[in-house]
């Protein structure tokens, strides 16, 4: 779709040994055979490679098992088809979180192959957060037994806004240390690999139409609740970026003009009243140490009536928002997704309750609105999915 963030290439180290750049024309192969199976000479007019060039690396895929031939017939002529195999082509899909890194490898056919999840400390730096998903991403190809090379791009997703036009962090992230960083070139330098970089809420929308179950829906919003609170939108089948690439800032509409100032400089956003971060500072008076997302899910599954009401309260804000944003684009499926996505109806019912309020009665009862089904893995499987829809590849 052409209204996704186009990656830049980074330059390899070492680009003049032989080793950097027999993995860069395996990789160009890579990319190629994504399109579908294709015989060695059609790689070679592809490519720009010699016909030498593609039958040596055709053998490495070979050997490696990246990759598999069949003989056919071109143009009366016996040749042998190269396709890749189920795990020749793999993604990354990264999730930056406030607290918490994800790493997940898929393969063509939208399978995990590997994927593992680790804590950061509140207010990493940029560097850090990368740093420690390099070796997160070394570490489950190691494991998996993935070849380096099969890698043919990562989907980051960061949790705020990144300005389309420079590739950088905007201001709003829930991040502030990494606000002004071109995360874009920082993470090519970094992973060597191409990448593609957007908002963990637009990740999350792109999920739920090719991972999730709305493959079918063309207009979708994914809300996703947690330390800040964004919504990724599918507009007529497409993600919508808008004029900057800065949308779905649902977490800063305005819910009580007297309240609480937000990070962003305002008084009363949504973000102040119905994120985790809020709702842990109202339950965590005499708590020690302080609650988690995770904790905030169990007392209230648990019938704790101090976390029903803070849940109730943040829902209600919740559906308050959706009323406004369904009026204005009439989604089909609203999906809410977040580390609170564990508590079912719960969060559900008291959203629902303020988006038939506040939204025009049709729109309200026509309006789908339903729990991810991809929990907290919802960002990374759409950055992944990110990979492979930039090279055309849909799930099967």
């Amino acid at each position: 779709m052409s209204a996704t963030p186009r990656s830049t290439r980074s330059k390899p180290k070492n680009p003049g040994s032989q080793s950097a750049l027999r993995q860069l024309n395996q990789q160009r192969i890579i990319e190629t055979l994504m399109g579908g199976p294709s015989t060695q000479a059609e790689l070679a007019r592809q490519t720009g490679l010699s016909t030498a060039t593609v039958s040596n690396i055709v053998k490495i895929m070979l050997d490696s098992g990246l990759a598999s031939t069949e003989p056919i017939t071109s143009s009366g002529r016996r040749a042998l088809n190269v396709r890749l195999n189920s795990n020749g082509a793999v993604a990354v899909g990264i999730d930056f979180g406030r607290r918490h890194l994800r790493v997940v490898l898929a393969s063509l056919s939208y399978h995990v192959i590997a994927e593992e999840s680790v804590m950061l400390p509140l207010g990493h730096q940029a560097d850090n957060g990368i740093q420690a998903a390099v070796g997160l991403l070394e570490k489950l190809l190691r494991e998996s037994g993935v070849d380096r090379s099969s890698v043919v791009g990562a989907g980051v997703g960061i949790p705020g806004p990144i300005d389309r036009r420079t590739g950088t962090v905007a201001q709003g992230a829930i991040l502030p240390e990494w606000v002004g960083i071109n995360i874009l070139q920082h993470l090519e330098e970094t992973l060597r690999i191409p990448v593609f970089v957007d908002n963990d809420a637009n990740l999350g929308a792109w999920s739920e139409v090719t991972w999730g179950q709305h493959s079918g829906v063309s207009n979708l919003m994914f809300m996703k609740i947690g330390s800040g609170i964004g919504a990724g939108l599918i507009l007529n089948g497409a993600p919508y970026y808008g004029n900057v690439g800065i949308t779905g800032e649902i977490g800063h509409a305005t819910i009580h003009e007297q309240g609480l100032v937000c990070r962003c400089g305002n008084r009363g956003c949504l973000e102040t009243i119905a994120s985790t971060t809020t709702m842990i500072e109202l339950l965590s008076r005499g708590e020690d140490p302080p609650l988690t997302p995770a904790d905030i899910v169990r007392k209230a599954l648990n019938r704790d009536s101090a976390t029903l009401r803070v849940v109730d309260d943040a829902g209600l804000a919740v559906g308050r928002a959706l009323g406004n944003v369904a009026n204005l684009i009439n989604p089909e499926v609203i999906v809410v997704g977040g580390p609170l996505a564990g508590l079912g109806d719960i969060l559900l019912d008291p959203i629902r309750r303020g988006l038939i309020r506040h939204a025009v009665p049709v729109i309200g009862e026509t309006t789908i609105l339903t729990m991810s089904s991809l929990g907290d893995r919802a960002e990374a499987l759409g950055a992944a999915a990110l990979v492979f829809q930039h090279a055309g590849i849909r799930k099967p």
